[in-house]
């Protein structure tokens, strides 16, 4: 399950819908507790992807370590990733499962003509992406 504060969810649609027509991406910072992630802020990188913006993303390692830092300025960890599908639905494509790894939870948000219409959340479970319930809360 993941447990995501409003705040951040808003913040991750705004950037999605201020990205489109190209993908957006981030990484979700928060706390896992059994298998409950939680999320407190999002962080945004930009799409490293420079050939394929509008249909990848790629986050830098770079941009990854300073998330990773950002986190524990705060006493979090890195529990996900999150990026848009332009035009397509929140489902996760065969390239977004083969990068994946588990124990991180992947939010994925549809953007139609500049407005997020649907997200959806998954995670990593015997190499297949299975969608996982989202609980939004303060």
């Amino acid at each position: 399950m993941l447990r995501i504060r409003g705040k951040a969810l808003q913040k991750i649609i705004e950037q999605a819908e201020r990205d489109y027509p190209y993908e957006t991406c981030g990484l979700l910072l928060g706390k896992i507790d059994r298998n409950v992630r939680t999320v407190f802020g999002a962080y945004e990188t930009p799409n490293k992807n420079p050939d394929r913006k509008h249909d990848r993303y790629e986050i830098d390692p770079r941009d990854y370590m300073r998330a990773e830092d950002k986190a524990r300025e705060f006493n979090l960890e890195i529990v996900g990733v999150y990026h848009s599908h332009p035009d397509h639905p929140d489902k996760p494509s065969k390239f977004d499962e083969e990068r994946a790894f588990p124990d991180l939870s992947y939010i994925i948000l549809s953007v139609n003509k500049g407005k997020v219409t649907s997200y959806r959340s998954w995670e990593l479970v015997n190499g297949k992406f299975v969608e996982e319930e989202i609980y939004i809360f303060g």
